[in-house]
């Protein structure tokens, strides 16, 4: 069993397939036997992965700024839910807690969060796989983004190898484990 962190969107104004899309990946973490480590938050695509990894017999770790629960946002029926003073140290313990990390769509937050784990871990601060689910191609723009920099070399080759990418729920966690195994 491994601790999953996903990264993704906490909009309440979201397209229902992506609410699905985070729903399927909770369910299959449940399934598979692994934790779900999470952003804590009970809303959008957060809170229905949280709920689907729960409906799959997951154990549930979030991890929430007290700002956010003043805004009643909280996932409450967490197994486990810690209050972070900020949202820097949200992201440390759930760097911390996980052992690898997919991110779903998402906007700011969910990028910033990606580029930290990606970071520390060219950085060597750990090895953790991380995966970008590209569901209906709503990464490309950024992975293409990402190959026309890595090719101006402001990007290291060995940095784009550490994200693993895929397009759907299933072949996602299949990586995942596959690096895990590897690690």
């Amino acid at each position: 069993m491994a601790a999953i962190g996903v990264f993704c969107a906490s909009s309440q104004r979201l397209e229902q397939r992506w609410l699905d899309l985070a729903y399927d990946l909770g369910v299959e973490i449940g399934r598979r036997g692994h934790e779900l480590v999470s952003g804590g938050g009970c809303v959008g695509m957060m809170g229905a992965v949280a709920d689907g990894a729960r409906a799959g017999g997951a154990r549930t770790y979030g991890v929430i700024p007290q700002s956010l629960v003043d805004l009643e946002v909280a996932d409450t029926k967490a197994d486990e839910l810690v209050v972070t003073d900020g949202m820097g140290v949200r992201k440390t313990l759930m760097i911390d807690r996980a052992d690898a990390f997919i991110t779903l769509p998402g906007g700011l937050g969910t990028l910033d969060e990606l580029f930290e784990v990606w970071t520390t871990a060219m950085l060597n601060l750990h090895r953790k796989p991380l995966l970008l689910l590209d569901a209906d191609g709503f990464y490309r723009g950024l992975l293409d983004w990402l190959r026309g920099v890595t090719s101006q070399e402001f990007v290291r080759p060995e940095a784009m190898s550490m994200l693993l990418t895929s397009r759907e729920v299933g072949e996602s966690l299949d990586l995942v484990e596959a690096a895990l195994i590897g690690a």
